[in-house]
């Protein structure tokens, strides 16, 4: 029995019934797929994504790769610009010397900080840490474990670099000041240099649906609406849930319990979605060539952004990670009509606005924007974890990343995906490798468990 039919629970469902368990896959909502979710947000015939809408883990994932799923990727021309208020734009170029040409003098430095992981590519992605140590050398992991700020500042002198380092960083929902937000940010980088930040022809959950058709075509059964209340009886019991839900539905020993309550959560997120009559008016035309935007200004304003959620404030100028699908995939809107989503951070389960001052954001590097909006959704934290419970107060990485709860989430195990009761094991993105569309969590649990069972 799986627990949930995010894409962690659908990948481990595939490895158990490949194994040839008879699996069955219980989903308290409507639709499979938990943040993998698409739906006409704001008018008829915009298709937005509700939660996940950009999946570079998703290409790079071992879990997903081996599954082979039929899935149209979208690759935009470049995966990401980060505007500036000078007018001008850095752009994160598929190609690694393409992008450090944009940085004048801080263009080695940017190289130096990035071709190591790229050469350990294959072991990084293969999740196989201590080879990929060996690989990197001490200096590239001296970096991966070091705090954004100080690392910019130490290896940039100009803006660019520095802001296009920020800006990545900050997709760890940790201030930049806290360890590890550099490796996020350079994890991100080079799955750009890597593999793209593409995204699924037609939305989100055509992701979805490919897994659940992958594990329908095993003899799986996936029920949707259809909650977990208390833990069910199996061999094996998969739970793709948050701790404080696992424990809320099965009796476990006292200790545990109280770990898997005491678990952490990060900031949480604030989503709106747009349906707009014609593409985002950018001022540096290079932000119209990438699929996602980073908007933000440089490293002090970023940082500020990321300190004020992390410390309970909700911040005036908050920094906002953007997308316009439709830019490359017209199947989202009406002939000529186009889509946007942008999110931004905020202290957990905060029940502030914060539409005025995102949108505020995007009219500074691109004035004109909101005469194009037709028609807008917003969704606080509240709205985000009443569609996927893992979301726990709009938390998207399924749990704080700092050092502490890096590879020790949610308790501190060796191999934590096990709980203390026979059979039953935690999948979700509160396990390693963490929170991200790639389904590592649910295939790492599912081989343990097959491990264990024999």
């Amino acid at each position: 029995v799986v627990i949930g039919s995010g894409p962690n629970g659908l990948a481990g469902a595939i490895v158990l019934a490949r194994a040839g368990y008879e699996v069955v896959v219980h989903e308290a909502a409507d639709r499979a797929g938990g943040g993998l979710r698409s739906e006409e947000l704001t008018l008829p015939g915009f298709v937005h994504d509700v939660c996940s809408g950009v999946h570079p883990l998703a290409v790079a994932s071992p879990a997903f790769r081996e599954l082979d799923l039929d899935i149209d990727w979208v690759h935009p021309e470049a995966p990401l610009a980060h505007p500036l208020d000078d007018g001008t734009a850095v752009v994160l170029e598929r190609s690694l010397a393409a992008t450090a040409a944009q940085l004048g003098g801080d263009g080695a430095a940017y190289e130096r900080l990035i071709r190591p992981f790229l050469a350990a590519w294959d072991d990084l992605v293969a999740l196989r840490p201590i080879v990929s140590a060996r690989a990197l050398g001490a200096a590239p992991l001296r970096h991966a474990l070091a705090a954004a700020r100080p690392l910019a500042e130490d290896l940039f002198r100009g803006e660019p670099a520095r802001a296009l380092l920020a800006g990545n960083s900050a997709h760890s929902m940790l201030p930049l000041e806290r360890r590890p937000s550099a490796g996020v940010g350079i994890a991100l980088a080079v799955l750009g240099h890597a593999v793209g930040w593409p995204f699924p022809r037609c939305g989100a959950r055509r992701l979805a649906d490919a897994l659940a058709a992958k594990l329908v075509e095993l003899g799986g059964e996936l029920r949707t609406g259809s909650p977990v209340d208390e833990l069910p009886r199996a061999d094996v019991v998969l739970a793709d849930t948050s701790p404080r839900e696992l424990a809320r539905i099965a009796r476990l020993p006292e200790r545990y319990e109280r770990a898997l309550l005491r678990y952490r959560h990060g900031p949480g997120a604030f989503k709106v979605d747009w349906a707009l009559a014609a593409p985002i008016p950018w001022r540096a035309a290079a932000c119209g060539r990438a699929g996602t935007v980073h908007l933000g200004g440089g490293l002090d304003e970023i940082s500020r952004s990321e300190w004020d959620a992390w410390s309970g404030r909700e911040t005036e100028l908050p920094f906002v990670l953007l997308s316009q699908p439709t830019l490359f995939d017209p199947t989202r809107a009406p002939e000529g009509l186009h889509t946007a989503w942008a999110y931004c951070h905020l202290p957990n389960g905060s029940a502030a606005d914060m539409t005025e001052r995102v949108e505020a954001q995007i009219e500074r590097f691109a004035p004109g924007f909101r005469e194009l909006v037709l028609a807008r959704h917003a969704a606080g934290p509240a709205w985000l974890e009443a569609h996927d419970r893992n979301l726990v107060g709009g938390d998207l990485n399924g749990g704080a990343i700092d050092l502490a709860q890096l590879w020790f989430r949610p308790a501190r195990k060796l191999v934590p995906y096990r709980t203390p009761l026979r059979g039953v094991y935690l999948c979700s993105a509160s396990t390693p490798p963490g929170g991200g569309v790639h389904g590592m969590c649910g295939w790492a649990a599912a081989r343990i468990a097959l491990r264990d069972a024999r």
